[in-house]
């Protein structure tokens, strides 16, 4: 293959499996990728894309690991090169590549809610450094402003890009409480003694190669793969009858869920779609039970997609304390007012986190409902309400009502967009409520689990405020407004290893306080490497 030529750069686009999603968001790509040209050019360098625009599917993302290889069979090993994304990638496609290439990397991503280039970006490099590659990453709103600028030039000098990450803490270095090394110790004697399940229907969900735990890492913390199929959650749904789901119907229309009901089974929520959802919960916690799967995950956007409506109803309603009652074959009602955790798209990560979280927050009378969100995106309050920078943490499913402000009542449920869910389903919708959390993520980095925590609160904003950041994001899908103690924006993109944070409620500041450091505690105990990010609600340090 050609040598690459001096002040020359190359570039890739990562897209989507799915044609109908990487058509659609080919135009913000389009527009990235002239800006970034732009940018290189006047730096004195010339920035090459590595493979075409495709006439025939109208977009230029690699959109496969099969065509991933045919690109970098082509490209110079030695070349510095550019992972360009505007939207969400399956990392996959191209990790394999990135892995083998010897030159300088750098991810970029467009700061969009629109367009989800963060979360994919944010995905990949959570995977690279799963694989241990080395890579440099930036960001920017419109790649003009200084901090972008001078990442980007220093980058091109010298192939390497830095951030600082102060704001990081071992927690090797903090003072925790007696009473939160106590708890730790109690759940994690528990845990090796007893041991517990993780229900896995299928990994790797959208090749998310950094949600994926490698089981001799787990094995510490006393938690087991359960694998299963989603073949055998399709099948379990099908032999759910008739009544059984309408009585899940019926229960969610008493508690005041609202659907947004339609007549198009093409771009509409239809009535049938929402029963096949109540077939599929009922199936999921049996199939729970069966197995005494402690918390399970299920990956829906490969497999089922093809074969039932999409999961994220039952994913919110399984994180919930008051959900429909389902009985198992004995006839008894499975885990009556609890949750059974759910971890969405099949993320390991967030499904120990989960679990860690649950315990934790049930042995300290703290609410144990939790989920994970998608970084989305971040933003200033336009409405003046408040000088804070505020996060859109925002996720198709998992999200429970008990995060929401007026709980079932005030949720709702909306199609989800056809563009990544054809046979539809309903979502469930809500705005966070106001209050104290505890954020964290479990990650995977030199061959070790690791885990972050920091704290945060979520605030209210103006409705008009919420409709335009559901308006920037996905309308149908929950939103939560945080603002990070400690954290400021660039900070977090620089030291997350996810598209996804852990976020769980607390019934004050001091009790998140003790939650956050007992689960810190928990998981050090259980041989995670630990850290703590940021401040505690009144700026002092862990």
């Amino acid at each position: 293959m050609p040598k690459t030529p001096k002040n020359t750069v190359l570039l890739i686009a990562n897209g989507d499996l799915r044609q109908s999603a990487n058509a659609t968001c080919w135009a913000a790509q389009a527009e990235m990728e002239k800006t970034l040209t732009s940018a290189l050019a006047d730096l004195g360098y010339k920035l090459v894309r590595a493979h075409p625009y495709k006439k025939d599917v109208k977009h230029g993302f690699i959109s496969s690991q099969k065509e991933g290889m045919e690109v970098f069979a082509t490209i110079d090993p030695d070349a510095p090169l550019i992972v360009a994304e505007a939207v969400w990638q399956y990392s996959h496609h191209i990790l394999h590549g990135l892995i083998s290439h010897r030159g300088p990397i750098l991810t970029v991503a467009n700061w969009s809610g629109t367009w989800p280039g963060l979360v994919g970006m944010l995905n990949l490099n959570g995977s690279l450094t799963k694989a241990g590659v080395k890579y440099s990453t930036l960001w920017s709103d419109n790649f003009d402003d200084s901090y972008f600028l001078d990442g980007f030039s220093t980058w091109l000098k010298t192939g390497v890009t830095k951030h600082k990450i102060t704001h990081v803490k071992p927690l090797a270095k903090t003072a925790v409480p007696a009473k939160a090394k106590a708890l730790a110790k109690k759940i994690a004697d528990e845990l090796r003694v007893k041991k517990s399940i993780m229900g896995v229907f299928d990994e790797g969900c959208m090749g998310m190669y950094n949600s994926i735990i490698p089981d001799e890492l787990l094995f510490q913390t006393g938690v087991y793969k359960e694998r299963l199929s989603q073949s055998a959650l399709y099948y379990s749904a099908t032999q759910v009858s008739d009544e059984d789901a309408q009585a899940v119907f019926s229960w969610y229309k008493k508690k005041g869920l609202k659907f947004h009901f339609g007549k198009d089974e093409a771009t509409e929520l239809t009535e049938a779609q929402v029963i096949w959802q109540c077939k599929t919960y009922i199936a999921a916690v049996r199939i729970a039970d069966d197995f005494g799967a402690e918390t399970i995950g299920i990956q829906y956007q490969q497999g089922l997609k093809d074969l039932l409506p999409a999961s994220d109803l039952v994913e919110g309603t399984l994180n919930n304390s008051d959900r429909p009652p389902v009985k198992n074959a004995a006839g008894k009602v499975v885990r009556a007012g609890e949750p059974i955790p759910h971890f969405n798209e099949v993320d390991e990560c967030a499904g120990l986190d989960g679990l860690f979280t649950y315990r934790v927050h049930k042995a300290l009378g703290q609410p144990v409902e939790n989920t994970l969100h998608d970084l989305r995106w971040g933003a200033f309050d336009e409405s003046g309400t408040t000088d804070e920078y505020v996060w859109v943490f925002l996720i198709s499913g998992s999200a429970p009502p008990a995060h929401h402000i007026g709980g079932w009542a005030c949720s709702d449920s909306m199609r989800q967009p056809s563009m990544y869910f054809r046979l539809g389903g309903g979502t469930l919708r809500g705005i966070a409520k106001v209050g104290e959390i505890i954020w964290s993520r479990v990650f995977v980095e030199g061959g070790k689990l690791k885990m972050d925590l920091g704290r945060a609160k979520v605030i209210a904003l103006p409705q008009a405020e919420t409709d335009r950041r559901w308006k920037l994001t996905t309308v149908q899908w929950p939103i939560m407004h945080a603002v990070t103690y400690g954290v400021n924006r660039d900070q977090m993109m620089a030291r997350h290893k996810s598209n996804h944070i852990q976020v769980v409620y607390a019934k004050n500041a001091k009790d998140a306080d003790l939650a956050l450091y007992t689960k810190a505690q928990l998981a050090a105990e259980l041989g995670l490497e630990v850290s703590l990010c940021g401040t505690k609600a009144d700026g002092s340090a862990f």
